[in-house]
């Protein structure tokens, strides 16, 4: 059976015709053979009825009637819902969405052993990938009924055509969403990291592709000029997207945390693998997560030829991964040149500013010696005639300061032997007053030493104990216990008595009412 026409797939899966055909005339004789036909089909109708058949007869019945109906095979389109193997042979879920993508049509479907093995490598030759789930693709298939298992599709072949095809234009659609929403280019749009210190890189685990950045990536480090913030994720398979997107929200979030900024540069690589799988990098939520990004992303996926959705959303895009870090040891060595070189400029204009300065210098040192010796001249001659006139007013003053002296030492004299005289007089009397004072106050203190002598020989411990009460020690410690909060069960303690002392065990212990505390409390205060 040959291949239908893709282009009109669409219009034969809809059940709509191409064109107007035209009406056929029919033949007398041919309408009477019709005539009886249907009939007889009629009287088979209601002769079936009144007619109770079994299951097994039923479904065989239908089972003919799908072999006489569809006695070739047909291409059909389906979208691949499950995918499973067991002892070479391949069990599918196959299923059509509508526009909303709810499931309008689902069976079962069987690629035999036999037949398995040559139509997945023609697939996977001319796709480059593997056949899976939510693939959509053109099957050759023969329908079967089986009275036990039910309905099911063997496949036959599948057109890796179609399924190219169906890539190609969910990619188009995707980047034309991406350009709509204004993500496309929205991480490109950022500046390039000035200076690249810290770099978070989202890598699958052992890749062949990691091992060749960490290369240079570790010499680098080990420079200090760059540190690098390795986070895994798996890069095939449908779980692929949800692995990276948490990858990155998890790097993301780790480092503001750490060192409350933002990193300088995201590097997403992958390296070695497949081609194939490249095509589970085309999701969507990946792209639009990584276009958001506040910093630039560079990717190195590893492959020239074909390119991913990431590609077109990402700052910079690299055919590998070793040319992203080629780049970032690039960039770093441009940032050094640059710096060296605006260090030299800067070393020739400070010399020269010195040399300028020197020379100025010079110049006005001259300016100045010459312009300090006249003025020098000048000030020795007003120094001179400034001197003579001082020390005539000296003369002057240093006369009148001697009579001004004489008259003023009379006068302390005198007045310091008025208030001698007066001072003696009342210190005198300040003496027997303090006298009489000192006595009193001694003798009152006298007193207040007694009493609180008597008071201490009344609290002494001995004149306690002769009293009848007993000191308590903890045996271990030889504490003195105040409070039953010092004491626990079976604790060994010394009863200190007026004529020795005893051990004794603790065997309870029971607090005091709350009135006699009360009471206790108001004596010890």
């Amino acid at each position: 059976m040959s291949k239908p026409n893709l282009s009109q797939l669409d219009t034969l899966s809809d059940g709509k015709p191409t064109a107007k055909a035209k009406k056929p005339t029919r033949d007398p004789v041919i309408h009477l053979d019709s005539l009886e036909a249907e009939l007889a089909e009629q009287q088979q109708a209601a002769d079936l009825e009144s007619t109770v058949l079994r299951l097994s007869d039923f479904l065989s019945a239908v089972e003919m009637t799908i072999k006489h109906t569809f006695d070739h095979s047909v291409w059909v389109k389906a979208e691949i819902r499950n995918l499973s193997s067991k002892n070479g042979h391949y069990y599918f879920e196959l299923a059509e969405k509508d526009d909303s993508g709810k499931v309008v049509a689902s069976c079962r479907g069987n690629l035999w052993r036999f037949k398995a093995e040559r139509v997945l490598a023609k697939f996977e030759r001319a796709t480059g990938m593997l056949l899976s789930r939510d693939l959509t693709v053109l099957l050759k298939i023969a329908p079967t009924f089986h009275p036990q298992y039910g309905f099911s599709l063997n496949i036959e072949d599948i057109d890796p055509s179609y399924t190219l095809g169906d890539l190609a234009q969910q990619y188009a659609a995707m980047i034309d969403r991406l350009t709509g929403e204004g993500l496309l280019r929205l991480n490109a749009q950022l500046p390039a990291p000035f200076d690249i210190e810290h770099v978070i890189v989202i890598a699958p685990e052992k890749a062949a592709g990691l091992g060749d950045f960490r290369a240079d990536a570790d010499r680098l480090a080990r420079t200090g000029a760059c540190h690098f913030h390795y986070y895994h994720a798996t890069f095939q398979g449908n779980h692929g997207p949800a692995e990276i997107r948490t990858a990155i929200i998890t790097a993301m979030q780790t480092f503001d945390k750490k060192f409350a900024r933002l990193p300088d540069l995201i590097v997403i690589i992958r390296g070695g693998g497949a081609v194939g799988d490249l095509a589970y990098l085309n999701d969507y939520e990946l792209a639009a997560l990584v276009a958001e990004q506040p910093v630039p992303v560079w990717v190195g996926i590893g492959h020239e030829r074909d390119r991913v959705v990431l590609d077109e959303v990402a700052h910079t895009s690299f055919d590998t991964p070793s040319k992203v870090i080629a780049a970032i040891a690039a960039h770093l060595a441009t940032l050094t040149t640059k710096a060296v070189q605006y260090r030299q400029q800067i070393d020739a204009l400070v010399q020269q500013q010195i040399n300028l300065a020197r020379q100025s210098s010079l110049r006005q040192l001259s300016r100045v010696q010459a312009h300090t010796a006249s003025q020098l001249t000048a000030i020795k001659k007003e120094s001179d005639h400034a001197y003579a006139t001082i020390q005539q007013a000296a003369r002057y003053h240093t006369r009148q300061a001697e009579q001004d002296c004489a008259h003023f030492m009379g006068q302390i004299r005198a007045a310091a032997t008025a208030q001698v005289t007066t001072a003696s007089q009342q210190t005198l009397s300040y003496r027997g007053s303090i006298e009489q004072q000192a006595q009193r106050g001694l003798n009152q203190s006298r007193q207040n030493c007694v009493h609180l002598r008597d008071m201490i020989l009344l609290q002494h411990p001995a004149r306690v104990l002769q009293q009848g009460y007993v000191m308590l020690k903890d045996a271990q410690s030889e504490t003195l216990v105040t409070s039953v909060a010092q004491l626990q069960p079976t604790q060994t303690i010394t009863l200190l008595l007026k004529d020795g002392q005893a051990n004794a065990s603790i065997t309870g212990v029971q607090l005091a009412p709350a009135d006699i505390s009360h009471s206790e409390e108001l004596l010890t205060k």
